[in-house]
């Protein structure tokens, strides 16, 4: 059994497509212990928020479950911009594992993620001066990568060039320019180290060391063959506003929230039962359905959570009371917020439909098709289906209902 440790769920289910890549077995937990049957396990800790102590805790715990459960090599995955208290992490589970050194490679050059001399850079441009600048809870404010990470107390930190040598202790973190560069870094992995990083990282661990037959994306089933499916969107992210307007443009129907949770904390029972009926009677004649917090993008970190709630909630409302069987999912708080609602504690790894696009079953006797993937990454561009004549959902009327049943 392969182990991995991820800090939210769109990069434990990324992790879990990569393995389906290379034809293994891959399941995403978040509570109990994994499958003995499954090749790869990963551990979503939802600690990408949380404070450094409470974070390295929790990963730990993942990585001395995972030693019980007979993992021969734990992989931690990072955010490929190194948000959240990556440091805190890797100190906490080098202490557990009884390691000294991590090798830390958080590009993803496919994605034009990239480290140079000791900067981050997206698509040629220092990342401080992207959208990553603007994240509501993590926003990027520099390109210098010892800067992104938090200084350790008990490790020393650096950038290394490939060509420098390994010091004896410390977190690494090796600079990429490309996938071949990762592939190199991969070769000079020593039996000591840890690895930590992002998708292609891993991608290239397992190429490098398992003989596993290496399969493309699959790509998305033809829109007859597929239930009615709702995108659940709370992302601020830039991919998920273009997103959001391409569905309109396509005429599938966009739900906002009520625009007045934007400055009340109160979605009464009543108000989100009007909200869920309206939606549940639109997809009686449409394929497709998009739910969205639809407000002016916010700040207040609190605010936001609060909006991703009411998101959720409704969300798993329209699942239970329209049957939905099939959810796409944009963000990795979204998507954890959601499976939370439905009381989810693992996910079977079942498709990729893109690099980072993952598509998992919930387990019980009525599975749901999960398709989830982080806010900055790109839906497959056939994702929305051609749409069918019916009925448009009426947001003024929508909007009058949800007032009277306050």
């Amino acid at each position: 059994m392969i182990g991995v440790i991820a800090d939210d769920l769109t990069g434990a289910a990324e992790i879990g497509a990569v393995g389906l890549r290379h034809g293994i077995s891959a399941e995403v937990i978040f509570s109990g212990f994994p499958r003995r049957t499954t090749d790869l396990v990963c551990v979503d800790t939802e600690s990408r928020s949380l404070a450094p102590i409470e974070a390295a805790e929790r990963v730990a715990a993942a990585a001395r479950g995972l030693k019980r459960a007979g993992a021969k090599f734990i992989f931690k995955k990072t955010d490929s911009v190194l948000r959240g208290p990556v440091t805190a992490e890797l100190e906490a589970m080098m202490q557990e594992l009884g390691c000294a050194r991590v090798l830390l490679l958080p590009a993803n050059p496919s994605l034009g993620r990239t480290i140079r001399v000791g900067k981050y850079f997206v698509r040629g441009k220092a990342i401080h001066r992207t959208d990553f600048a603007r994240d509501p809870e993590h926003p990027r404010r520099s390109s210098n990568v010892l800067r992104l990470l938090a200084r350790s107390e008990l490790f020393p930190v650096r950038v290394l060039r490939l060509d420098e040598d390994f010091p004896a202790t410390g977190i690494f973190v090796g600079e990429v320019s490309s996938a071949t560069r990762i592939r190199e870094w991969i070769a000079r992995l020593e039996p000591d180290m840890l690895l930590a990083g992002g998708a292609e990282t891993f991608d290239a661990w397992l190429s490098a060391t398992r003989n596993t037959r290496r399969a493309t994306p699959k790509k998305s089933l033809k829109p007859s063959k597929l239930p009615r499916a709702i995108f659940v969107c709370g992302s601020a992210s830039e991919a998920c506003r273009k997103f959001v307007a391409r569905a309109k443009r396509s005429g599938v129907p966009i739900v906002p929230l009520p625009a007045e949770l934007a400055w009340s904390s109160e979605f009464s029972s009543g108000a989100a039962a009007a909200v869920a009926q309206q939606v549940i009677e639109t997809l009686e004649s449409e394929r497709q359905l998009v739910l969205t917090v639809g407000l002016p993008q916010v700040n207040d970190r609190e605010v936001a959570r609060r909006l991703t709630g009411h998101l959720t909630h409704l969300a798993a409302r329209v699942i239970y009371g329209a049957n939905v069987k099939q959810v796409f999912a944009e963000g990795g708080e979204t998507a954890a917020a959601l499976v939370r609602q439905m009381h989810w504690m693992r996910l079977t790894v079942k498709r990729e439909l893109a690099p980072g696009v993952a598509t998992l079953e919930s387990d019980g006797d009525e599975p749901v098709l999960f398709t989830v993937k982080p806010g900055s990454y790109l839906w497959p561009a056939d994702i929305l289906r051609p749409r069918v004549p019916g009925k448009v959902f009426a947001q003024r009327s929508g909007q009058r209902k949800q007032k009277s049943a306050k």
